[in-house]
C-alpha cells in the first residue's frame, strides 16, 4: 500500500457517537436547576406575605357603593408600602397582578379583579393620586402609572393601576386629590412593560 493510501485510510473515520446518556444528565440537571430557583421565588413570596400578616383584611365591595364618579378599565400592577417602590406588599392578595375595574363613588374605591380577590376603599381612607412611571419593579412611559394613595390598617399603600385609555388618568388625579411620592421615592426600575 502507498503511504499516500494508508494516509487516506487512516484518516478515514466514523462520525462519533453521541454520548445521550451524557446529554440527558445534562437537561435533567438543569431543569431540576430551574425548579430549585422557582422553589426559592415562592418561598420567598410566602414569607413576604407572612411579614405582612398584620395587615388586616381588605374591606370588601358594598353591595349598593353609590353612584359612578369615575371608572376605568385596565390593569392592577400591584402594591407597595408608600414611598417605597421595592416594597412590594402581598399580603391579603394585593401582589397579585391582574385586570381591574375601578369604580370611584361617594363612598369610596371598588377595585373589581377578575381571577383576584377584589377590595374597596373607604372615602375616609383616600389620601391622593399621582401620575408615575412605576411601581414594583413595573415601568411603564413617564406618567402611564397611576398611583392611588390610602391607607390601611395604619399602613400608606401606593396601588398602582393602568388604564387602556392612558388618558384618563388625570381625572382621577383631579378627582382624588394629588399626592407626593415620600423623599426617598425612586423610578430606577428594573423590568419593562412586555404585553401583558
Amino acid at each position: 500500500m502507498t503511504p499516500y493510501l494508508f494516509h487516506l485510510a487512516a484518516a478515514q473515520h466514523s462520525a462519533p457517537v453521541t454520548d445521550w446518556a451524557a446529554r440527558l444528565a445534562w437537561v435533567a440537571g438543569l431543569l431540576v436547576f430551574i425548579a430549585f430557583v422557582y422553589w426559592l421565588m415562592r418561598q420567598g413570596w410566602k414569607w413576604r406575605g407572612t411579614l405582612q400578616g398584620d395587615l388586616p383584611e381588605l374591606p370588601a365591595v358594598p353591595a349598593d357603593a353609590g353612584e359612578a364618579r369615575l371608572t376605568l378599565s385596565g390593569r392592577y400592577h400591584g402594591s407597595t408600602t408608600a414611598g417605597q417602590w421595592l416594597d412590594r406588599i402581598v399580603a391579603r392578595g394585593l401582589g397579585t397582578r391582574s385586570r381591574a375595574e375601578l369604580t370611584l363613588t361617594d363612598q369610596g374605591l371598588a377595585v373589581v379583579r377578575p381571577g383576584a380577590a377584589d377590595f374597596f376603599v373607604p372615602a375616609a381612607a383616600l389620601r391622593g393620586a399621582r401620575l408615575d412611571k412605576g411601581i414594583a419593579g413595573k415601568v411603564l412611559p413617564e406618567g402611564g402609572l397611576l398611583v392611588v394613595t390610602w391607607e390601611h390598617g395604619g399602613k400608606l399603600i401606593d396601588s398602582g393601576f393602568r388604564s387602556d385609555r392612558a388618558g384618563e388618568h388625570p381625572a382621577w388625579v383631579a378627582a382624588l386629590g394629588r399626592s407626593e411620592p415620600a423623599p426617598d421615592h425612586t423610578t430606577e426600575h428594573t423590568e419593562t412593560e412586555g404585553a401583558r
